[in-house]
């Protein structure tokens, strides 16, 4: 009983220390204003600069006079969000659109049904069990969603005689792995893309193969891992069976993967954009309503839900693209990325995107949004890319890696410490066993981006 009781103080030690460590950690609306006031303090320092585009093509650089930002600052988070509004209208109705989607609880029991139908065929459900998460987090960006189920498939793999840890790799690295090298996640690569002039989701076939080759290296670890730690299951555990899928469910199932099938036609045969992106979730989310039975006022309601739910992450695409907008009022914008190209100068491609990859991966341990990351970033890295010879494509997907492989351990990701916290893993447990495996990712990570630039891939 006294080591029970100590050992729960020293837990409850340890998270308290993690709070307060957390609690010094500013707001991510406070760094973007912290970066709004420093940009328009170096609208005072940096001498002003343009790029002028010659007639045939090339780009020279000039110097003109900075135009020092004082008031502006607040102007600028109202051009900002003029300037992304068409984004921000993106991400909230997507995000009402899933929220519709959730409330119908048809993709909750599909998960389940698939956990229960597979029973306890060891390696087979371990396998088949990454291959679906991954896929959430490459098609609709599974991660905070991925946390319930790890409440269920924990217990699931414990009862085969694995450890917790299994129950983490297969759900919530799954899933990471996924959202790291999305090809459909249309709140990590619609949004970069966007914010870059890219044709929305292209570039998909290499990021498929991507998105294979690392689900794929998962697969074997998993297994390997599975013979490694297997002990004497456990006969007392029992998995809950779950329920048949009602005939309303497997409508609702049937027109998410219409959803995904439009999608994919829409961007690559029939030049789709945010527009009518926009529109088809939206469609989906109001069909998945009715289908559901859901009355009118319900489905409206919980489209305003999903709306509130991410609003945040469209507030902060509005805020951070006032961060450019100074240095562009500033006229400094361009003297900053004529910076960026002197100090690159004589160094490779592979040296300037392995710099734009690194600096990605960095910053997601300040600002482990992805979102906020894109907003902050991409619209610098873009023009910069250009400048280095760098396709835009090839940052986007540096910005997926670097964003997705740190996830997996930087403490201030809420989806790791609740999926932590789910599993009753310690952080400090978590970082010893996975700290080699983001190495390892971050590095074939890197080996992606370099043949990007060798490759003749179609998008890049």
């Amino acid at each position: 009983m006294n080591k029970v009781v100590k050992c729960h103080a020293n837990y409850s030690y340890k998270f308290l220390i993690f709070v307060a460590i957390m609690k010094k950690i500013p707001n991510t609306y406070v760094i973007i204003a912290i970066l709004i006031a420093l940009c328009a303090v170096l609208t005072w320092l940096v001498p002003g600069g343009q790029y002028v585009s010659a007639p045939d093509g090339t780009l020279s650089y000039e110097e003109v006079s900075a135009v020092p930002q004082t008031w502006q600052v607040l102007s600028a988070i109202y051009d900002g969000f003029v300037k992304q509004a068409g984004i921000i209208i993106f991400i909230l109705v997507v995000g009402g659109a899933f929220w519709l989607l959730n409330a119908t609880g048809a993709v909750d029991a599909g998960i389940r049904r698939f956990i229960s139908a597979i029973g306890q065929k060891d390696k087979v459900v371990l396998v088949a069990l990454t291959l679906l998460f991954s896929l959430g987090g490459a098609v609709f960006g599974m991660s905070e969603e991925a946390i319930p189920f790890v409440g269920i498939v924990v217990p699931l793999v414990v009862s085969m005689g694995y450890d917790a840890i299994m129950g983490l790799l297969i759900v919530y690295v799954a899933s990471n792995i996924g959202f790291s090298s999305a090809f459909l996640n249309p709140f990590t690569v619609g949004i970069a893309q966007g914010m870059a002039e890219l044709p929305p989701f292209s570039g998909m076939g290499y990021r498929i193969f991507a998105w294979a080759l690392l689900t794929g290296l998962l697969c074997v670890f998993v297994v390997l891992y599975a013979r490694k730690t297997r002990k004497a299951p456990q006969e007392q555990a029992q998995v809950e069976e779950a329920k048949p899928l009602q005939p309303r469910q497997i409508a609702i199932l049937c027109v998410l993967l219409l959803t995904v099938v439009a999608l994919i036609l829409g961007v690559t045969l029939w030049g789709w954009y945010m527009k009518e992106i926009t529109a088809l979730f939206l469609a989906m989310g109001i069909l998945c309503g009715i289908i559901a039975g859901f009355p009118a006022n319900r489905i409206a309601d919980e489209l305003v839900s999903g709306a509130k739910d991410i609003l945040s992450a469209a507030l902060v695409v509005g805020f951070a693209s006032g961060i450019v907008i100074i240095l562009q009022d500033g006229k400094i914008v361009d003297s900053i990325l004529h910076a960026m190209q002197n100090s690159l100068n004589g160094t490779s491609e592979v040296t300037s995107l392995t710099a734009m990859y690194g600096i990605q991966a960095v910053i997601n341990f300040l600002i482990p949004s992805a979102t906020a990351k894109a907003a902050i970033t991409i619209p610098i890295m873009a023009p910069f890319s250009d400048l280095v010879g760098v396709s835009r494509q090839a940052m986007v997907l540096a910005f997926q890696f670097g964003d997705g492989f740190t996830n997996m351990i930087t403490p201030t990701s809420g989806v790791l410490m609740a999926a932590l916290a789910m599993a009753r893993v310690p952080y400090e447990k978590w970082v010893k066993w996975v700290w080699k495996g983001v190495g390892i990712l971050l590095l074939i990570g890197l080996l992606l981006l370099v043949a990007t630039l060798f490759l003749p891939l179609n998008g890049f």
